[in-house]
């Protein structure tokens, strides 16, 4: 007997002292990403249900003069746009709605084009309203005035996906015309309160307290109003109650769940960013968002009891890096150490070059700072081929994935992007050709499996 507990104490400490190693070596990783200026924000990491890391690193603004806490709120970017997603499914529940509903029936004194959009197409992105005029637009009464004078739609809705925040802002004045509410007192009473979300605020203003403030590598400060309304800032520990809100349905059910989970086309965004459910359980759930300097990303893995949550004031477009490296730490695999963004660094030349001048520009730079960029990762050429992309620059994007495929021939992931540019441009028959390239050197890309489902059907 006395040697039994003898070999479970032993087992016990040999757990303890691989978390306490697990930790030591998350923590070290952090700093140094900190120390080369590539990391400032606050981190959240649950392996086992169990919280294993928990931090602030940096300042609470361009100031540096205040050092952040684990209590300061931060805007997380398009995952506010949860909240309206998951609004829109509670009042379906309720029989308040349909999603198959035209916004018509619901939001009058539009023009005729909005006859013809459902509420599941401004979930799905599939809309065709143009995106918003943010030069022109300081609140939600410019907004409106300017969707009364759109003559016409980009596309006819349901045929192709613009991701936009035109399709967030009829979101939400939907959800204010069924409730009598506004959408920020909705998602403060019927969201944020049943969540026990306490810490987080809709629209907090430059007067908030304990409100991170964004800022850019030159430490220029950006306003924290915004000309549209209804986004909501969270802390780590409010941001995780969200998360495990959604997990257990507390506010919709798994088939809900399953809807907003659900894009229109693979590699496109939803209500809830992207994941995967099983068997009514959601099992992945990751999802990023961008406003300003902020930048956010939580990854979710219920089967792990696994959840990374970082959210950082200082945008240097690198989160998912430093996510790998957290998820390889974790499982106890080799990592690599987050370095320098090209695109952070040199994204200013990058959108003067064009065609093979971008090619040349990037082969110059890694003769000359090979030790500073991740040049020995696909991550690095992807990054500035998704740069050209979100510019709807898509030659370009292609000429750099392209290019990319050369240098990392063995990677699914290079060739998934491949397809993805090609699918942006239309041609179909590329972007399959490359899906099922990725898809033989990685078995495991669901993403490609699922597109040549869907094109195979066809």
């Amino acid at each position: 007997m006395k040697h039994t507990y003898l070999v479970l104490a032993l087992l016990l400490l040999s757990v303890i002292s691989s978390a306490q190693n697990k930790t030591a070596t998350i923590d070290s990783m952090l700093h140094r990403t900190n120390r080369l200026g590539l990391f400032k924000g606050n981190v959240l990491m649950v392996d086992n249900n169990k919280v294993v890391y928990k931090g602030a690193i940096g300042f609470t603004d361009a100031s540096q003069t205040v050092k952040l806490t684990t209590a300061y709120r931060f805007h997380i970017g398009s995952i506010a746009k949860e909240f309206n997603a998951v609004a829109i499914m509670m009042l379906k529940e309720q029989g308040k709605l349909s999603i198959d509903d035209k916004i018509t029936k619901y939001l009058t004194n539009l023009p005729a084009w909005a006859n013809q959009i459902s509420i599941k197409n401004l979930l799905q992105y599939t809309s065709g309203v143009p995106d918003l005029k943010w030069k022109t637009v300081k609140n939600d009464a410019d907004i409106w005035a300017d969707m009364q004078k759109l003559e016409k739609l980009d596309f006819e809705p349901g045929t192709q996906y613009a991701y936009n925040n035109s399709n967030t802002f009829l979101q939400r004045r939907i959800i204010e015309k069924i409730t009598g509410l506004t959408f920020n007192e909705f998602v403060e009473q019927k969201i944020l309160r049943p969540c026990g979300m306490s810490n987080s605020l809709v629209d907090p203003d430059d007067k908030t307290l304990l409100m991170a403030k964004s800022y850019n590598n030159d430490f220029q400060q950006s306003s924290l109003i915004y000309p549209i309304t209804g986004w909501t800032a969270v802390t780590l520990d409010d941001f995780y109650k969200w998360e495990k809100a959604l997990e257990s349905f507390k506010l919709i059910n798994p088939a809900s769940t399953k809807e907003i989970l659900t894009p229109f086309a693979p590699n496109k965004q939803c209500g809830l960013g992207g994941g995967s459910m099983e068997n009514n359980k959601l099992i992945i759930h990751e999802h990023d968002g961008t406003s300003l300097n902020y930048q956010a990303l939580l990854t979710a893995n219920t089967a792990l009891g696994r959840t990374v949550i970082l959210i950082t004031n200082n945008r240097q477009n690198n989160l998912y890096d430093i996510n790998r490296a957290i998820q390889a730490i974790l499982d106890g695999k080799p990592f690599q150490q987050p370095k320098k963004s090209v695109l952070a660094a040199f994204g200013k030349q990058l959108d003067s070059l064009k065609g093979e001048q971008i090619i040349a520009f990037y082969n110059n730079l890694k003769a000359k700072y090979a030790a500073d960029y991740d040049f020995e990762n696909e991550a690095l050429l992807n990054e500035i081929g998704y740069y050209f992309k979100s510019k709807n620059r898509i030659d370009d994007a292609l000429l750099v994935f392209e290019y990319n495929t050369t240098l990392f021939p063995t990677s699914g992931n290079v060739f998934d992007s491949l397809g993805e540019a090609y699918y942006a441009k239309g041609d179909k028959e590329k972007a399959l050709l490359n899906y099922k390239r990725s898809l033989q050197l990685d078995p495991t890309n669901n993403t490609a499996k699922a597109f040549i489902a869907n094109m195979e059907k066809k």
